[in-house]
């Protein structure tokens, strides 16, 4: 199973972004993967700022040699399929053979930042056709296609049109099932299986434990050190994951990078 992890986006500057990549290509780790959003918000209700996903894509591919570069999900009705299209190859001639791009139909999350600036939050059946129209001008560029998503429609889609399936979030078990379901009805070879989720690492799980509660890590990020957190990653491994991208919840803390590359990946089966 290969190994990946989010970078910061939710800030002002991307050096840190940058510094994050850098590290983890060297550290080992398989992909570096960016948030497509306009904004966030914090706990307190504050709006957080966002990093433009196509051109910290951009940055990373260009600050960077062997690491895979990805999205985790661009929003098929936040863009014109062209516009994504070209965006996504012009990255792809930057770093060929490293970019991932996933693909999502956007869900109630995204409703505010659509509505901000004025584009509105079409319906279910809309965007699911949005998504599949943005997958069929983006696949078969040289580069792989995944779909992202938890809803049985949107495996439906990733089964059918694009190269690979991501779901973020939820129990081993849940995954193994979603697997289970999709894997008899793809219809592209090779197709990727990978699971996303949110945790909180450091160098012992007393230190893991002691940061999560710090930080105020919900029930659903993995917590543990190196040989734990392997173990957990481990569960998604043998549920079917190809890959697991790990999203730290201290996403700018530069030694997750270290952590996870030099003593998680090698705890990892290939």
């Amino acid at each position: 199973m290969k190994l990946g992890l989010t970078l910061p986006s939710f800030r002002d500057e991307p050096d840190r972004a940058l510094e994050i990549a850098q590290v983890a290509e060297a550290a080992g780790l398989d992909g570096v993967f960016v948030y497509d959003h306009l904004f966030r918000r914090a706990r307190d209700g504050s709006r957080r700022p966002a990093l433009d996903s196509l051109t910290l894509l951009a940055a990373v591919a260009a600050e960077t040699t062997s690491i895979a570069v990805g999205a985790l999900v661009f929003r098929a009705t936040l863009r014109p399929p062209a516009t994504l299209a070209t965006a996504l190859d012009t990255v792809h001639r930057m770093a060929p053979g490293r970019v991932l791009p996933t693909i999502g139909a956007g869900d109630t999350e995204s409703r505010e930042e659509m509505e901000t600036f004025g584009l509105g939050f079409e319906s279910v059946a809309d965007r699911v056709a949005a998504l599949v129209t943005t997958v069929e001008h983006t696949r078969d560029r040289g580069y792989p296609v995944w779909v992202g998503g938890t809803s049985t429609i949107v495996r439906e889609v990733a089964a059918e049109h694009a190269d690979g399936w991501n779901r973020w979030g939820g129990e081993p078990e849940v995954f193994a099932a979603a697997v289970g379901v999709i894997a008899p009805t793809t219809r592209r070879s090779p197709f990727i299986f990978s699971w996303g989720g949110l945790v909180v690492t450091a160098p012992d799980d007393a230190a893991a434990r002691a940061k999560a509660e710090r930080l105020g890590a919900g029930p659903e990020a993995l917590v543990g050190g190196p040989a734990a957190l392997a173990d957990a990653l481990g569960r998604y491994r043998d549920a079917g994951a190809d890959w697991a991208i790990t999203g730290p919840v201290d996403s700018s803390n530069v030694e997750n990078a270290r952590l996870l590359g030099e003593d998680v990946r090698p705890r990892l089966a290939p």
